[in-house]
């Protein structure tokens, strides 16, 4: 181990990996190593391309899930694999695991998939509907007889809370009070205090369209979670690899369309690409018969969650994690294009293949 190329941030969460790395090349059985260098693209986990004796490996920290439930959810990607979809299996370690635990740390390891990340319009029209094809593959294959006694059926309906605009203004004036006693300003706070202000006028015009009840319109099913350009890889214009599955859990299918393709198409731009949106959505409902009202509601809840919520903002205050700060002006920015378009954007949603 003496010769191995590491790297990572110093300091912080991620200090302890090289201390750990011998136990886990030991567990799951890698022969010598060659390099271990993090990967910087991921927000939430810490990642390692891991070059070994048997090959090139993405290793990952486990942060954002209980391990239990990591657990489950790599086993769901063998399952994913059998059918056909471009996923990894996970490694299984000398004890039949798929995680490793170190002291309290847990990590897994997926065999290397070699591919890019195309973000927005790097897409052409074509590989937009593409990936709708595979989203509704996706939700097609999490919800289908393979998946049995790994996934209990979900219900017919679920709820999804709802911040009402009280609350939304209640927590704006929160974080302007927290940057207005901070006794030295940084560049950030100047820019969040400003857009908090812009973010209230928003609230007071449009807060009385906030969606009026919890129950989201269905059809609902197991879904990934966060299918977007961080998590999808491309090769030669196609799809090698869907990474990242932490967050499989029951939603509305609505819901994760609607996400994946405001944050593959909009967000970091300040704007939703609508051409590739229908492009999107013709391609998804060529698999999956997804009615426009359900869309629609959809549509409507997330643009709402948007105007009501400051999840960048409590990184940054709350926890102290900054690695989520580039995010937070585009979101603000979209926010703003999306509300006074929401007529177009609706349109776009409801394209048929």
């Amino acid at each position: 181990m003496t010769d191995v190329t590491f790297d990572a941030p110093s300091g912080g969460r991620y200090s302890e990996v090289a201390e750990d790395l011998a136990v886990l090349c030991e567990a799951f059985g890698l022969g010598a190593v060659r390099g271990c260098h993090f990967l910087s693209d991921g927000l939430m986990n810490g990642n390692w391309r891991l070059d070994t004796a048997e090959g090139s490996f993405a290793l990952k920290r486990i942060m954002d899930v209980p391990l239990s439930l990591a657990r489950r959810n790599l086993a769901v990607l063998s399952e994913l694999a059998d059918d056909g979809l471009p996923v990894g299996r996970a490694r299984v370690s000398s004890t039949g695991d798929v995680v490793v635990e170190v002291a309290d740390r847990g990590y897994c390891l997926i065999p290397w998939m070699e591919g890019s990340h195309q973000v927005g319009t790097a897409l052409s029209v074509g590989q937009a509907a593409d990936l709708g094809v595979l989203l509704g593959r996706i939700h097609q294959s999490l919800n289908g007889e393979r998946m049995a006694g790994l996934l209990p059926p979900g219900p017919e309906q679920v709820t999804v809370s709802v911040t009402t605009p009280a609350e939304a203004h209640q927590e704006a004036d929160r974080f302007l009070a927290l940057i207005a006693g901070l006794e030295s300003r940084t560049a950030f706070d100047v820019e969040a205090a400003t857009a908090l202000a812009e973010r209230k006028v928003l609230l007071k015009k449009y807060g009385h369209e906030h969606p009026a009840g919890e129950v989201a319109v269905g059809p609902v099913g197991w879904t990934h979670g966060d299918v977007q350009h961080r998590n999808v890889l491309w090769r030669n214009g196609e799809i090698v690899g869907v990474i990242d599955w932490d967050r499989i859990r029951v939603r509305p299918f609505g819901e994760e369309v609607a996400r994946t393709a405001t944050v593959q198409f909009g967000g970091e731009d300040g704007f939703l690409d609508l051409e590739r949106t229908s492009a999107f959505m013709a391609g998804y409902r060529s698999v999956v018969q997804l009615p426009v009202p359900a869309l629609a509601d959809a549509v409507e809840r997330l643009w709402w969650k948007r105007m009501s919520d400051y999840w960048q903002l409590v990184f940054h205050y709350d926890r102290d994690d900054h690695s989520c700060d580039h995010l937070f002006l585009p979101a603000e920015r979209f926010l703003a294009w999306w509300t006074e378009r929401r007529e177009d954007v609706q349109e776009a949603f409801a394209a048929m293949p």
